[in-house]
């Protein structure tokens, strides 16, 4: 079970890049903990690569809790709708306040940008 989970982890971590390629050269390491049923899972997401194990990560800077039916529908979404979720509450993040700011404002920068008009 966790294989797949690790292969929707892989999904979402390549989608996000994606869209923010700012990020590609990042090294960190992320707490990511799902909660279903009366189950919490915790994985530990290495960037680059990414390489995730299933552990609880000593050495995360930055957290994120979500229900793992959320998850499951945000894998393979666009960064709109990890906004939404993250505004509703859904996705909860939590850690290192630099880090938290630096990925913000590399988020609020994408963001910049395709509202920009293009001039032909």
């Amino acid at each position: 079970m966790s294989s797949i989970t690790q292969d929707l982890i892989v999904i979402a971590y390549k989608r996000l890049l994606e869209q923010l390629p700012a990020l590609t050269k990042l090294k960190l390491v992320a707490r990511l903990e799902l909660r279903g049923r009366g189950d919490v899972q915790v994985f530990r997401v290495s960037a680059p690569g990414p390489e995730i194990t299933k552990e609880e990560p000593e050495d995360a800077r930055i957290e994120i809790s979500m229900p793992r039916a959320d998850f499951n529908d945000l894998a393979d979404a666009d960064l709109a709708h990890w906004r939404t979720a993250y505004e509703h509450g859904v996705v909860k993040v939590g850690g290192d306040p630099a880090v938290i700011r630096l990925l913000g404002g590399v988020i609020a920068k994408h963001e910049a940008r395709g509202k920009l008009k293009r001039v032909r």
